[in-house]
């Protein structure tokens, strides 16, 4: 098989098993479940377009990837408000006697994560969620690995100043 039929086959073929993981991870990035199923979307079809472009098949995650990242990107920065996280905060089951505390802990590690910008946001949620290393993440997202380690500094750093800021608040009382 050969031309179209063939290309069609073995995009279906690479996407289709991967689909889900995709729109996991889109989810996690624009804590939005629609917006999440609409830029796999969007994702799929500029992939689909840009087929050609792709010169290893054994590299399709890492290419598939960075166009589903660019436009998680492209979406975050267009919005005026966020929504909550969805993923993040659910991420794990809340059990036994410190379940209340262990919700409270995640919702507010979600709405940390939240009100980093695009770029900060899915540095953190590709390396500590979904365990890439900076190179990893360089490939997916285009930029270079200094670049990568360098958001992964900062965000981290707004996080920590975020945790102690809510520590005092606590502290004092309000």
């Amino acid at each position: 098989m050969t031309g179209p039929d063939a290309r069609a086959e073995a995009f279906t073929r690479l996407t289709a098993s991967r689909l889900t993981s995709y729109y996991r991870l889109a989810t996690v990035i624009l804590g939005d479940h629609a917006d999440a199923e609409d830029a796999t979307h969007d994702a799929a079809v500029r992939a689909w377009e840009r087929w050609g472009s792709l010169r290893d098949a054994e590299r399709f995650d890492a290419w598939f990837g960075r166009i589903l990242v660019n436009e998680c990107r492209d979406r975050l920065r267009r919005r005026k408000s966020r929504p909550n996280l969805v993923s993040l905060a659910d991420r794990t089951a809340a059990g036994g006697f410190g379940a209340i505390d262990g919700l409270a802990a995640r919702h507010a590690q979600a709405e940390a994560v939240d009100g980093l910008g695009p770029d900060h946001r899915i540095a953190v949620i590709l390396h500590y969620y979904l365990g890439l290393t900076a190179e990893q993440i360089a490939e997916r997202t285009g930029v270079r690995v200094g670049t990568v380690k360098s958001r992964l500094h900062y965000a981290v750093s707004a996080l920590r100043a975020t945790r102690d800021a809510a520590a005092r608040l606590e502290g004092t009382g309000r």
